[in-house]
């Protein structure tokens, strides 16, 4: 494939620059930027399914209180508005 691009200067001296240190013509600069990219696009595309998992270990511990309060919810929202407004 022939791919044809417009970059601006800064882009054109960072390319000059790594083929002065590496001597790697433009195509394989381009080649080698491109295997990199696609390596960390790999590495962080997930199924939605792993996307959930690491979200639940993320929160996994982040939340304090009982820790059946879904089940009791309305009982501890009970209780509470009976301490607010101090109901017996």
């Amino acid at each position: 494939m022939r791919i044809t691009a417009r970059i601006d200067e800064e882009y054109e001296k960072k390319i000059k620059t790594i083929q002065q240190v590496t001597h790697l013509n433009t195509t394989e600069i381009i080649k080698q930027a491109l295997d990199l990219l696609y390596d960390k696009t790999e590495k962080i595309k997930l199924t939605n399914k792993e996307k959930n998992q690491r979200l639940l270990e993320m929160l996994a511990g982040t939340a304090e209180g009982p820790e059946d309060l879904s089940e009791n919810y309305k009982d501890y929202l009970f209780q509470g508005w009976q301490k607010k407004h101090d109901i017996d």
